[in-house]
């Protein structure tokens, strides 16, 4: 195995149209140059229009993956897509601090597909902070964050208030106002990530790509901040790249 690239891994779904999941993440890694190893959470049958059907990998299956995998390798940093619940989420994340407290770990808050078909739903508040302390950053959009609070407040607001547990990328794909602007919650403190593009063709699959440029950015050395820089002007290539719903994947 090569020394030369730093080894990162993606725990999400298996999308076999290939733009989502892990075969998007690995798409994703290797434009970075960096090696990405992929354990699946659950194996889907989908278009990148059309979600038919979901089944999810056990637990037991996976932590035995993350183990092996740990075992061997010096894993810089994790990107986490798709999972079933809470506790599903909290034993993947727990083992990975474990066998190593200083790998990077990013959790793409997807709760549901393009097409309307639910992943997870948020039911405990507790055990959902007590996860977020261990993890470095979270790449919610303006629907998927307000799941993530019982409060009654706007998307920035809770943001902001996670923010004290883990950074936060708000990612401005689904804000009217304000269509593509990002902004990084670290300490309740925001950066504005604006783009330069007027309209952008929807993709199948972006916020699974761009999550995983930042988990790619941050294993290459990259501080938080550049990362997501980074990780921004490369989902605007990927979305300029077709006039579809998949794109192409390039540096």
């Amino acid at each position: 195995m090569s020394t030369n690239r730093p080894f990162v891994l993606s725990i999400a779904g298996f999308d076999p149209s290939a733009g989502a999941g892990v075969l998007a993440d690995i798409k994703t890694f290797e434009q970075h140059k960096v090696y990405g190893f992929a354990i699946n959470t659950a194996n889907t049958i989908q278009t990148e229009d059309k979600f038919v059907a979901i089944e999810w990998t056990t637990i037991e299956f996976v932590l035995q993956s993350i183990q092996t995998l740990f075992d061997s390798y010096e894993i810089k940093a994790v990107k986490i897509g798709i999972i079933p619940s809470l506790e599903y989420l909290k034993s993947i994340v727990f083992l990975i601090k474990r066998l190593s407290p200083k790998t990077k770990i990013i959790w793409d808050t997807v709760l549901k597909s393009t097409t309307e078909f639910d992943f997870l739903n948020i039911q405990n508040q507790n055990d959902l902070i007590i996860i977020l302390k261990e993890i470095d950053l979270i790449t919610p959009n303006y629907n998927e964050i307000l799941k993530l609070s019982s409060e009654k407040k706007d998307a920035n607001a809770i943001a902001g208030n996670l923010s004290y547990r883990c950074a936060v990328l708000l990612k401005g794909g689904h804000r009217q106002e304000e269509i593509g602007v990002d902004y990084l919650y670290i300490k309740n403190e925001f950066l504005k990530l604006s783009t330069d593009e007027n309209s952008l063709p929807e993709k199948h699959g972006s916020g699974c790509i761009l999550s995983s440029a930042v988990t790619a950015n941050l294993a290459l050395g990259q501080d938080l901040t550049t990362s997501c820089r980074y990780a921004k002007r490369y989902i605007e290539k990927y979305l300029k790249s077709t006039y579809n719903l998949i794109g192409y994947h390039y540096e």
